[in-house]
């Protein structure tokens, strides 16, 4: 009767002492509150061990919070968590969990006892009497009134305090809600989005045969691309490729692949995001309805999600995982050989899904590329850190060979032709103190939000668009988006006329103007970047970028 409500407060301790964002009011009440409540319904019923089994549920969602304070030691359970659950693939899923053994093993030592124990309370008929039930329910009383006036205290010292956000388990249960309030949304996507439509057309003649291709990058983070300052020699093949621009002050506006990918194949911005991606379709669209032959090529499994639904608007829909085979990034090259071959003569554009430097990184890139050694720990542990960052930059050394290879099949062609490449978000490798890994945490860091972003031309393209290609060189430094620019580049880039396109966004036009600093967040709140949870020494290290600006 004692013992379960105060196991029940163990994520709230945790989020008392993570949550550099709460006062002290906040973290009072996000202790009192739910104290009261779990203490009174406690001695609510004399059969101790049916309410410890009715409390199963509060604990499911605890042991999932302590999970995810063990993962990124900090924050709520998103509603992003759980809708990357439901977009997240069995392999995907298992990699993760493989490596949340202690964290696992700990929820199954606090939780497991007392359901063990209810069980057996429960088959023995056992009670408590009242007297003891009364005595618990007066210090709910008074735990549950210190509670409320703690939470006036909040409301009162922060005017956007609310406990739907900041009181678990109330927020976790509002996420689960929201979550499914956009299942549910996406479910009917292609009814909502049925009359949408770009307006698009060419404002080039039918006869010019040309090709544009986005490659969507997974989890490759800018700091370990030598093109942006790597020590190591991370991309020798790009460094040499002419016609290769690098922007290597791009950030992206969320750390999740659910919203980043849509983001960057939409014509919308963050602020427009959450009301409006429900009715719109994406680049693909775009270039069909400007009469272009279109192809979409996965490396990634169907999820289910706006990175499917956009995909398969395209003539030619390729996911390699259909053959139920594991396939490296360089199988998309061949894809775009046979695609490009069968369309000679026409307008073309391609957009290529990759599976990039998503963990486990060693699966990431086929043997010859194990360049940095040893890269063989797959256990994510601030003890392997080493093995782990020789493994990921292998990774990055295998992107730069596909993104060659991908550009020498387009310039082999001979034909006018744009590329334009980025990556979903970075990633947090146990870099610094916080001993952070993997990405889409409640709240960004700097590691995973600051993506690599390239740009290459071939010369006939050059010949035909010098304008073009002395802008992308000219913005090169400038400060960028990739949420925001890589549709409107690509549109740019191809002469595509349509009212959803926009200039100030476009790194080939001489209108582009540096975007805002923000950050798409768990709510789909479009917030300055520096409300976004980043910390000091993110902001330190983005300032040493020289990407600070604007931030706050």
């Amino acid at each position: 009767m004692w013992i379960v409500p105060l196991l029940l407060l163990v994520p709230n301790i945790g989020l008392t002492i993570t949550e550099h964002l709460y006062n002290g009011w906040e973290k009072a009440a996000n202790l009192l509150l739910p104290l009261g409540v779990y203490c009174f319904l406690a001695s609510c019923w004399k059969r101790v061990g049916i309410t410890t089994l009715l409390s199963l549920p509060l604990m499911i969602l605890c042991a999932f919070q302590i999970v995810l304070l063990f993962l990124y030691g900090e924050s709520i359970i998103a509603i992003d968590m759980f809708l990357n659950v439901a977009t997240t693939n069995y392999n995907e899923a298992t990699e993760l969990l493989s490596n949340l053994t202690p964290a696992i093993l700990t929820v199954c030592t606090i939780y497991l006892p007392p359901l063990v124990a209810g069980i057996v309370v429960s088959i023995r008929h056992e009670f408590v009497d009242a007297s003891r039930r009364r005595v618990l329910r007066m210090v709910a009383a008074a735990t549950y009134a210190a509670g409320m006036i703690a939470a006036v205290g909040a409301y009162r010292s922060n005017p956007d305090y609310s406990i739907s956000r900041k009181l678990f388990p109330v927020n976790v249960v509002a996420n689960i809600h929201s979550a499914i309030v956009r299942a549910e949304q996406s479910s009917h996507y292609p009814a909502t989005s049925e009359n949408f439509r770009f307006g698009s057309r060419s404002t080039r003649p039918d006869s010019i045969a040309e090709v544009y291709v986005m490659v969507i990058g997974e989890t490759s983070r800018a700091g370990n691309w030598q093109l942006n300052g790597h020590s190591r020699s991370t991309n020798p093949k790009l460094c040499k490729r002419l016609g290769v621009v690098n922007f290597s002050r791009t950030l992206s506006e969320s750390n999740t692949t659910h919203k980043s990918v849509p983001l960057m194949m939409s014509h919308l911005n963050s602020k427009e995001f959450g009301d409006s991606i429900y009715r719109s379709k994406g680049i693909i669209d775009a270039f069909n309805e400007a009469g272009f032959t279109t192809a979409w090529i996965s490396n990634q499994k169907h999820n289910g999600s706006f990175i499917d639904f956009f995909g398969q608007q395209a003539d030619s829909v390729v996911y390699l995982s259909d053959d139920n085979m594991s396939h490296f990034d360089g199988d998309t090259t061949d894809e775009l050989k046979r695609f490009l071959a069968s369309n000679p003569h026409r307008k073309v554009f391609v957009a290529i899904h990759t599976y990039g430097s998503h963990f486990n990184y060693r699966e990431r890139y086929p043997d010859g590329f194990d360049h940095f050694h040893p890269d063989n720990a797959s256990e994510a542990r601030a003890a392997n850190r080493q093995e782990l960052m020789n493994a990921y930059d292998n990774s990055i050394l295998y992107t730069d060979a596909v993104l060659d290879s991908i550009i020498g099949v387009l310039a082999d062609t001979g034909r006018p032709a744009a590329l334009v490449y980025t990556s979903d978000h970075g990633e947090d490798i146990f870099d610094d103190c916080r001993g952070r890994f993997l990405h889409a945490s409640p709240h960004p860091t700097y590691y995973q939000i600051h993506v690599p972003m390239i740009a290459w031309t071939s010369e006939s393209f050059a010949e035909m668009e010098p304008e073009a290609v002395f802008m992308l060189d000219r913005h090169s430094a400038s400060d960028v988006s990739s949420s925001l620019s890589v549709f409107h580049t690509l549109v740019g880039l191809a002469g595509i006329a349509t009212p959803r396109y926009n200039a100030k966004a476009d790194l080939s036009s001489n209108l582009y103007t540096a975007p805002e600093r923000i950050y798409l967040n768990d709510y789909n709140e479009a917030v300055a970047l520096g409300q976004s949870g980043l910390r000091n020494i993110d902001i330190s290290i983005l300032d040493s970028a020289g990407i600070s600006k604007g931030i706050m």
